[in-house]
Parts: C-alpha cells; sequence; structure tokens
C-alpha cells in the first residue's frame, strides 16, 4: 500500500490494515491536522530540546574555589509530554532549568540543541516561555485588561482587535478563569494565580514552556488542578518541563517523563511507569504503598546506602532514556513535512510482540511512499513501536508542524528579521504607558503622599527662610534656602523611586525574559508617566517657597528658578532607579544616610 502526497493532503485517506490477525490490526490514516482547543493561538513547531554533557560551575564568594553545580549530564526532553526535573535540595534542579530555559549563560560547558540542531537562543526564547516560582502579576489589574496587556505586546499588530478578543476569551474558558475576568488580581487565590500565569504567556502559544516549581504554596487540590492543565498543555503537543520537589503517588502519576539529579547528575531518566521497576533492576526495591517519588529522592538522598555511582553509571549520566532502554540518539528526529498533518495510530487491544519488526517495516514503507516525509520515520516508529507494546486500543498521535521554511525561521532565526519582539517599540512604550498610568489612577495614596510632603516641607522652608529674598544682608540665608531647595527635591524624587521600583523588578525580568518589551521601552514609559506628577508636585513647591522666601517678583527668574527645580527633580528620578536596580532597598537606605550625613557636614564647614 501507498499514500501519495496529494490524496493525503486533499483529506482523509481510506487506509486498509498493514497488518491483521486475530490479536488486532494496526491502520494508519493521513488527515488535515484538527485543532481541538485554543484554535485562534498561532501555530507554532514542535520542539525537541536535547542537552549533552552539560557542566556548570560558580566561582564560591572571592575565593578562587570553583563549585561544579551540574556535572556532564545529558537529556532528551519531547513535544507532546509532560516532564518533571526532581532531585534533593541542591541537586541542581533550578540550574538546569535556568540553563535550558536560557537565563543562565555564563560558566555554562556542553551543548544544547532544539529539533536535533544547535540551540539560537535569540531565536529560543521567542519560542519558549519561563513561569517562575512566585506568581509575578500586578495586583491593580483585573485578569481581563492583564490578558489584553499581554495580547497587545505578544501578539503583532496587524492581529485586529476582535481577533484578540477571541483569543483571550479562549484562553480564559480553556483555563477555568472566565467567571472571573473582572476579578482584580491582587483578590485571586492561588492556584486561579498560578493559572492567569500560565494564562498571560499562552497568547503567542509557545510550543515549549518551563515552569519552576509550579505546585509551591498550593493545597492538595489546587496542585492536581495545576498539574492536570500542565498535563492538558502538553498533550496539544507543547513541550511542558518543571521542577517539582516531592509530589504524591497521585501527581506523580500524571507526569509522562521523569529527570532526576542527585549531586548535580543525572540519576534516572525516562517513563514514571518504569521508574519502580527499573530500581528493582538495581536491587534497589521499594516498599509497597510507598511512593515511588518519595521512594528516589530518599535514595538519591543516601539513605539506602551510597547508591549515586551506580544509578548515574547505569543511566549512563542520562544518555540512556527508560522508554526504550536505549540510549537515545545524538540528534533528534528532524520534522521535515511540508504540510501540517496528524497521523492516527489505532493499536488493536492486544500485540504480539514479535510481530514488533513486522509493524515497522510495514509501517516505514507507507511514511516513505510519501515524498518529504520520511525523516518523520524514526520518531514515528519508535513511538508506535513503544505504545503497541503497552497494548493500549485506540492510540491517537498528534503531531502539528508547520511548513519546513517556517519551522526553519522559527526555530534558526534564518528570516533575516532584526526584530526581537512581536510589536514596535512605539507600541511597547504605548501599552506600558497606558498600563502604568491605570495604576497611578487605581493607587492614590503615594500621590497624595507625595502631594502632601511638598505642600508642607513648602511652608516649613518657607517659614524658615521667611521674607529673605530682598534682603542684601542675607546672602548667605539666601544660600542655605537654595540648598536645603535641592536637598529636598532630590531626595523626594529618588527616595521615593528607590523604593517602588525594586517591587516593580521581579514583574520586569519575567515580562522582559519572556520578550513582552525591550528595557528602552520600559523605561521610557516609566520616566513619561511620572513627568506630570513630578512637574505639578514640583511647582506647587515652588510657587509657595517663592512667595513665603519674598524672592524678586520678575518672571524671568522665577521660570529659571522653577526650571532649575524641575530639572533637579527629573536627573534625581534616573538616579533613583539606577540605583534602585543595582542595589536592594536595604542598601539604598544606608547610602542615602551617609551621603546626606556627608552633605549636611560639608555645608556646615562652608559655613564656618
Amino acid at each position: 500500500m501507498k499514500v501519495d502526497k496529494e490524496s493525503a493532503l486533499a483529506g482523509p485517506v481510506d487506509t486498509k490494515p498493514i497488518i491483521s490477525d486475530r490479536k488486532g490490526s494496526l491502520k494508519v490514516t493521513i488527515t488535515p491536522a484538527q485543532h481541538k482547543t485554543l484554535t485562534h493561538l498561532p501555530k507554532r513547531p514542535p520542539v525537541d530540546l536535547a542537552f549533552t554533557d552539560l557542566t556548570y560551575k560558580v566561582q564560591e564568594g572571592r575565593k578562587s574555589n570553583v563549585k561544579t553545580i551540574l556535572k556532564s549530564v545529558s537529556g532528551r526532553l519531547r513535544s507532546g509530554e509532560l516532564t518533571a526535573i526532581m532531585g534533593p535540595s541542591g541537586a541542581g534542579k533550578s540550574t538546569l532549568l535556568n540553563i535550558l530555559t536560557g537565563y543562565k549563560t555564563s560558566g555554562m560547558e556542553g551543548s544544547i540543541t532544539v529539533n536535533g540542531m544547535e540551540r539560537n537562543l535569540s531565536s529560543f526564547r521567542k519560542l519558549s516561555c519561563y513561569i517562575m516560582q512566585d506568581n509575578q502579576l500586578h495586583g491593580n489589574l483585573t485578569v481581563e485588561e492583564a490578558m489584553a496587556v499581554a495580547t497587545s505586546l505578544k501578539l503583532p499588530s496587524v492581529t485586529s482587535r476582535a481577533d484578540k478578543e477571541e483569543v483571550i476569551q479562549e484562553i480564559l474558558e480553556t483555563l477555568g478563569l472566565s467567571e472571573h475576568h473582572k476579578t482584580m488580581t491582587s483578590n485571586l487565590s492561588g492556584g486561579q494565580k498560578k493559572r492567569l500565569s500560565i494564562a498571560l504567556e499562552l497568547v503567542n502559544n509557545p510550543p515549549i514552556m518551563f515552569f519552576d516549581e509550579p505546585t509551591s504554596g498550593l493545597d492538595s487540590s489546587s496542585c492536581f488542578q495545576c498539574i492536570s492543565l500542565l498535563k492538558t498543555l502538553a498533550r496539544g503537543g507543547r513541550t511542558i518541563i518543571c521542577t517539582i520537589h516531592q509530589p504524591s503517588a497521585r501527581l506523580f502519576e500524571m507526569f509522562d517523563h521523569l529527570y532526576t539529579l542527585a549531586d548535580g547528575q543525572c540519576v534516572y531518566q525516562g517513563s514514571t511507569g518504569r521508574l519502580v521497576e527499573w530500581l528493582g533492576s538495581l536491587n534497589l526495591q521499594c516498599p509497597s504503598y510507598h511512593n515511588p517519588a518519595s521512594f528516589i529522592i530518599e535514595v538519591s538522598c543516601g539513605e539506602y546506602g551510597d547508591n549515586t555511582g551506580k544509578l548515574v553509571r547505569a543511566i549512563n549520566n542520562g544518555k540512556n532514556d527508560i522508554r526504550n532502554g536505549q540510549p537515545f540518539p545524538e540528534t533528534t528526529p528532524n520534522y521535515n513535512n511540508k504540510k501540517d498533518m496528524e497521523v492516527s495510530l489505532n493499536a488493536g487491544k492486544e500485540w504480539d510482540k514479535n510481530d514488533l519488526s513486522q509493524v515497522q517495516e510495514k509501517f516505514a514503507d507507507v511514511v516513505n511512499g510519501s515524498n518529504g516525509h520520511g525523516n518523520l520515520q524514526n520518531g514515528i516508529l519508535q513511538y508506535a513501536a513503544n505504545e503497541v507494546s503497552k497494548g493500549e486500543p485506540g492510540l491517537v498521535l498528534q503531531m502539528e508542524t508547520e511548513k519546513q521554511d517556517n519551522a526553519e525561521v522559527a526555530l534558526l532565526g534564518t528570516d533575516g528579521s532584526p526584530r526581537r519582539y512581536a510589536t514596535s517599540e512605539l507600541t511597547q512604550f504605548w501599552v506600558v504607558l497606558k498600563r502604568t498610568l491605570l495604576f497611578s489612577r487605581r493607587d492614590w495614596t503615594l500621590m497624595y503622599l507625595r502631594l502632601f510632603a511638598h505642600i508642607l516641607v513648602g511652608f516649613l522652608i518657607g517659614a524658615l527662610y521667611y521674607d529673605i529674598g530682598d534682603d542684601g544682608s542675607k546672602v548667605l540665608s539666601n544660600l542655605g534656602f537654595l540648598f536645603f531647595n535641592m536637598l529636598f527635591l532630590m531626595y523626594t524624587s529618588m527616595t521615593i523611586t528607590i523604593l517602588s521600583f525594586p517591587l516593580e523588578m521581579p514583574v520586569l525580568v519575567k515580562e522582559h525574559f519572556n520578550r513582552w518589551y525591550s528595557l528602552r521601552s520600559y523605561y521610557l514609559a516609566i520616566t513619561v508617566s511620572d513627568i506630570p506628577f513630578q512637574a505639578i508636585f514640583c511647582v506647587i513647591y515652588v510657587v509657595i517657597v517663592y512667595l513665603l522666601t519674598s524672592q524678586p517678583p520678575v518672571w524671568f527668574r522665577f521660570a529659571m528658578f522653577l526650571s532649575s527645580c524641575l530639572l533637579i527633580s527629573f536627573v534625581a528620578q534616573s538616579v533613583g532607579l539606577v540605583v534602585g536596580a543595582a542595589m536592594n532597598v536595604q542598601v539604598c537606605i544606608d547610602i542615602d544616610i551617609c551621603v546626606l550625613s556627608i552633605i549636611v557636614f560639608h555645608r556646615l564647614l562652608h559655613r564656618l
């Protein structure tokens, strides 16, 4: 039997069984891809991620000693699977995840490939997202508004407003957040915040998603809902990778693939269902009614003796895959099909394992009979052999891929386009500016405090230096007035920024890393958003002190004084952003106290 390319692309092809006997049959049907969920999202190619001999070293403080966190580990993470990275505390789980995401790049040795090709980090970050342990969300936005911001930044500008609304509605319904679309983010539960974090990144439908401890801080019910959601996402053809500390037996069974680390080395890689069997082959018997996840952690910690070396050698430090019992190939299969296709394998309930070679030969003939699809056969045949050997009926393997040229563009960045983001910097600036102004409108507490401080200090300084502007004998007092005027404006603008900006840093890091916007667009937006308020407060303060100190009533001199005060405020605000981004809040406060003491002491010495 042979299926030609034209008939396969035209519609469903009625095929006869390749092999048929009293035990079962295998049928192959090639049909155009049918999206079952999230139909409005942009289509992405499947991504298989592999790493070989990965080593990561860090320098211990200021010492010359170098500590090796990961020690030549290897592994392969496949699309359509939910992968758990487990291990004891300090085993290197988060480090491995940060390296795979591209969050850490220095100090790394080894190779990382995407679909068998060397990873282009810039292109890879366009196709992936990293959802960190803490839910980094803005509490002053509703669920619907947060999704609107995400669609405005992560979807191309040519996408119509109606299409964006359809994407938002579909994602919220799929993730069970549609009834909370008007709820403020700060009022959501922990599980709902986690689902919203996932929903925000699903806007551009990344084919590979990383999660750092997605169940941290959730109760058992919320944990189950969260892992069920990740399982659903993986079933849609995505590569879902998450670190998890020690799941319950119920959660552990939901994972397709397990990658376990101990002391920076891989002690197991394979399906969760074969973990106990594999450990038993190494004389490590899991007690009855014992959680396999807890058992592998206990073994890794040495509670059953020092077995780490034996496990590492047995798994070849991650180069062996217990799913098929053989080392995985150096390169993953390249998906070079010309059109989107769906391959359905309908397996009989029982199969004679002696016939597996015949199944592979027959199936290879069918695949090779369609030009341009030959490179798919290795992955499909291996998967078919594994699943048929399990005897699972009605298995469906859905593979959604783009055209070859589109896949190369998406994965390797060969389109020559210099754009790193879905939208232009002008669009990013406008969206972030509107969001920041919305924050200011909904929370006036800080604005009221700033206004009150400018008015109060204005009257205090005006009373202290009352009526000195026209008195020639009080020139030094006028100089002191100018000095404290500059000091107040500088510290008011700088301190507010130093204290508030670190609170925004976690959200900024997440959104910038996931390619929402550039740092330049963000900086310009938050600076411009605060300029009107800064200018209004400064004008109110200047008018009060200028009148109370009886400065010359000349418009030109008033304009010069006001301009100088505005420039001091704006420059101090920018300096505050730099200091707040470079240091933590406690260090910033200590530096402020030291600088203030030096300035005041210098002023006293000048008067002496």
